[in-house]
Order: C-alpha cells, then sequence, then structure tokens
C-alpha cells in the first residue's frame, strides 16, 4: 500500500444487485449471531436456512415488495460487508400527520467490519434516497432491547427512542423478543 493510500480508501454503498443475495444474507446470520445470540437464542437462529434467506433477499432485490423498497450494500474493496433495506412510509391513518417517513427494515454490518464506517455510510445513504427520492422528513427503525451498541450508533447519528414498542414471537414462546422505536426528522 502506498504512503497516499489508506486501509478506507476504496469504500462505498451501492443498490443491491442479483448476486449479491447470498452475501446478504451471510452478513445477516453473523450480525444476528453476534449481537442477539442470547435474545433469539442458538436454536433460533441455528434453524435458519441460509439459502432461503439468501433467496428471500433475492426476490427482495429482483422484485421488490413494495413502492420505494430498496437494498443498499455497503463495499470495501469488492468485498459486501453490510447491508440496508428501507421503505417508504406513511404515519397510520388518523393520526393528523400525511408527511412521508421512511422505515430502515434492516441494516447490518459484517462483525469483523464494523467501527470501519460501513454502518455509518449505509445510514447516510438510506437518508438520503428517503430525502431526495421519497420527500421523506424522518426515518425510524426498530431495535431489540438490550441492543446497546446499535443504541449507540443511532443516538450518534441524531436517533432516539421515540416511545413505540412491539413484541415479537410466537405467543407460546417462553422468550419475549421487545423492540424500541427509534426515530428522527432528517
Amino acid at each position: 500500500m502506498s504512503p497516499l493510500t489508506s486501509a478506507t480508501s476504496d469504500v462505498s454503498v451501492r443498490p443491491a444487485v442479483p448476486g449479491d443475495e447470498t452475501t446478504i444474507a451471510a452478513v445477516q446470520l453473523a450480525a444476528w449471531r453476534a449481537t442477539h445470540a442470547e435474545t433469539l437464542g442458538a436454536e433460533v437462529l441455528d434453524a435458519v436456512d441460509p439459502a432461503r434467506l439468501a433467496a428471500q433477499w433475492r426476490a427482495a432485490i429482483t422484485s421488490p415488495p413494495g413502492r420505494g423498497y430498496r437494498v443498499l450494500v455497503a463495499m470495501h474493496g469488492p468485498r459486501l460487508v453490510g447491508f440496508a433495506s428501507v421503505v417508504p412510509v406513511v404515519a397510520p391513518p388518523g393520526t393528523g400527520d400525511d408527511t412521508p417517513g421512511g422505515e430502515i427494515l434492516a441494516l447490518e454490518v459484517e462483525p469483523t467490519e464494523r467501527r470501519q464506517g460501513h454502518g455509518s455510510r449505509l445510514l447516510a445513504a438510506v437518508v438520503d434516497l428517503l430525502r431526495d427520492e421519497d420527500g421523506a422528513t424522518s426515518v425510524q427503525t426498530w431495535v431489540i432491547r438490550g441492543d446497546v451498541a446499535r443504541e449507540q450508533f443511532l443516538g450518534s447519528a441524531g436517533l432516539g427512542d421515540v416511545g413505540g414498542r412491539r413484541v415479537l414471537g410466537e405467543q407460546d414462546d417462553p422468550r419475549e423478543i421487545t423492540e424500541h422505536l427509534w426515530g428522527a426528522a432528517i
């Protein structure tokens, strides 16, 4: 490496394309295992079929499930090291808020590539897309209770807990997974 080249000089964010799905699925599973193994449980994570997950990502990339749905990937040179998926949203009917916003459905970075700016680049690209292409004035995302690193990351980017809560899982499942809604004006 020449003295004028840094280790992070070849980083970027781009739209996902067919062929990215297997790596996206691998990054997602690795990130979940590193961050949510205790919350989700090893048996749940072990039951995830990587090929099925990759097929779901391929469908999301090639036939987005809704208007404005996008998948972006973070690249470090030729390597895909993270991804984000986002969709425009509007407030629920009856709230009196008809301004468009966006929801980050997923944002994950390969655990060995964290703290190198990939998540920040993904978040900035998502916000730019929402604001510039969808006219969004806010962004939101759900955070699993206890994910302190994600809370710190989002907080440092200006998002905060806006008070929404939801519980995931089956009614008979003894493991309760609570998510908190985080958001910000953009």
